[in-house]
């Protein structure tokens, strides 16, 4: 009952009813990355060209929202359009929904938030850019983001370019192992620091078959054991930038954020603003180019997820 009545927020677009009827997969996109993460209008064509390597794929794009007190599984141009100038969307993550919702005002949803909404719309496949963490300082400032604790409770794989390289990943991976979640890898041993291809911190496995990460992702779904699953996978080698460069900008970004007292959920945006404007729009493009690549990467399991067939676990 509490399920249907969480279902009866959901408004799916026509293409992603025409997806479910027909037993295309679905792969969940979220959508703070248009309202918050790239400047107009690299956001809103990043986001469409994200949409189309999924569909040439063979699976169907279901960008998620919040708009005019619906939760919207899939989004047209005007919407995309909309997130991406508006300028006035919330960055809603498990927290913010039920104040977005009841409001009808615009929200653009978070790894957390978009996880919550791809899991209700029975979608097992997610992909974003980088996952939150832990922020550096955290012993402190108790900055931990509401990402990890959704990956511990809502069953919903996460593609990404492993973590954002302005957080402690280090830690990051100790609070994912604490709480259960597997942190796989593709392509290479090491977890993935998005703008660069290795963290220096190794994956729990490494799968790089579509076909064996489903069957993986399966399994742990059929034994019970709810939550979620990272999987990590670097940004294109000609995209990615050197680690000791953003390791320099980062420090210089946090410093900056702490002068202006920015906190909470308006760190990473200000930190990726700063970035990009340091290197002179260089870490926007590895941000595109990243992103992308996990598209793909999401999209090839996604497929192998609907060829396997769907049994008991899983996001419902």
């Amino acid at each position: 009952m509490v399920v249907d009545l969480a279902r009866s927020w959901l408004a799916l677009s026509t293409p992603v009813t025409a997806a479910q009827a027909a037993g295309r997969p679905l792969v969940a996109l979220e959508s703070t990355i248009i309202a918050h993460g790239m400047p107009y209008p690299e956001n809103v064509r990043t986001a469409r060209e994200v949409e189309a390597l999924i569909r040439d794929a063979g699976a169907e794009p279901a960008t998620i929202a919040l708009i005019g007190g619906r939760i919207h599984i899939g989004l047209s141009d005007d919407e995309l359009e909309l997130l991406g100038r508006s300028g006035r969307a919330h960055k809603v993550s498990r927290r913010d929904l039920p104040a977005v919702l009841a409001s009808g005002e615009l929200g653009a949803t978070t790894v957390a938030g978009t996880m919550i909404c791809a899991a209700l719309a029975g979608i097992e496949v997610f992909v974003t850019g980088g996952i939150g963490g832990v922020h550096r300082g955290a012993p402190q400032s108790f900055d931990i983001s509401a990402d990890l604790q959704e990956l511990a409770k809502t069953s919903v794989v996460v593609v990404c370019a492993g973590a954002k390289s302005i957080l402690d990943i280090g830690l990051t991976l100790e609070y994912l192992e604490t709480h259960g979640v597997p942190v796989l890898s593709c392509e290479q041993d090491n977890f993935a620091a998005f703008y660069t291809r290795d963290s220096g911190f190794r994956a729990d496995f490494r799968l790089d078959d579509p076909a064996a990460q489903a069957r993986f992702i399966r399994t742990k779904w059929d034994l019970g054991l709810a939550g979620g699953v990272v999987l990590s996978t670097p940004v294109p080698e000609a995209a990615a930038m050197r680690r000791e460069e953003i390791d320099a900008l980062t420090h210089q970004a946090l410093a900056e954020a702490a002068a202006q007292g920015i906190t909470g959920k308006a760190v990473t945006p200000f930190l990726l603003a700063h970035i990009k404007a340091m290197t002179g729009g260089r870490s926007l493009a590895t941000n595109i180019a990243l992103v992308k690549h996990n598209a793909e990467v999401g999209a090839r399991l996604a497929l192998a997820f609907a060829r396997a067939g769907r049994s008991a676990g899983g996001a419902a």
